[in-house]
């Protein structure tokens, strides 16, 4: 499969995160899973991108072209695909990807999950998307997702697009395993 990454670029954060990024790169590699993603040398995408590199796997980044300055991108990238735009980069990540996995990051990859999910929700894809939970850095956006639902500005199905997982290996379990558990895009017609 050919899995998306989403994550920080920071290389700031602390090392428990991009000790994970690196342990979900090497479990993909080893799976024979191909890793696709931002193109970032640093911080999550830069360490599952490590990860992957070690288990010997294939690594395909996709860029802005501004960002093609020395430091920047992961050099050893079996394939790098440079954009003009950000908007031209997320829409590449999303056509080519079998399955998501969110980690820690900060706007960029809220604006990537937002968009992912919101499109498996109108019918655009049924890939599987999972959240990769490490040090409960997603916490707060669980029980923002549980408010959510309880004031009905999502249905509770919507809950199902998605999986939070505490583990790589928990995340790649869920993306090999994938079943659509239940959320129809026939529901949206039944809004009043």
């Amino acid at each position: 499969m050919k899995i998306c990454v989403y994550g920080a670029s920071s290389y700031k954060i602390d090392s428990s995160f991009i000790q994970a990024g690196e342990k979900l790169g090497e479990i993909m590699a080893h799976k024979g899973h191909s890793l696709i993603f931002g193109g970032g040398a640093n911080g999550m995408m830069g360490a599952a991108a490590r990860g992957v590199y070690k288990g010997k796997g294939e690594i395909i980044g996709i860029s802005p072209e501004l960002f093609n300055v020395d430091g920047v991108l992961f050099e050893n990238c079996n394939q790098m695909i440079l954009t003009k735009t950000m908007r031209e980069r997320k829409k590449l990540l999303e056509e080519m990807s079998d399955g998501f996995v969110v980690t820690p990051g900060g706007n960029g990859t809220f604006d990537e999950f937002f968009e992912i999910l919101t499109l498996k929700q109108l019918g655009y894809h049924n890939k599987p998307i999972a959240i990769l939970n490490t040090n409960g850095y997603f916490d707060k956006l669980v029980e923002l997702f549980e408010e959510a639902r309880k004031g009905e500005f999502v249905k509770d199905n919507c809950l199902k697009l998605y999986k939070v997982l505490n583990t790589p290996e928990e995340v790649i379990d869920y993306i090999e395993n994938y079943n659509d558990e239940g959320y129809k895009v026939e529901e949206l017609k039944n809004i009043k």
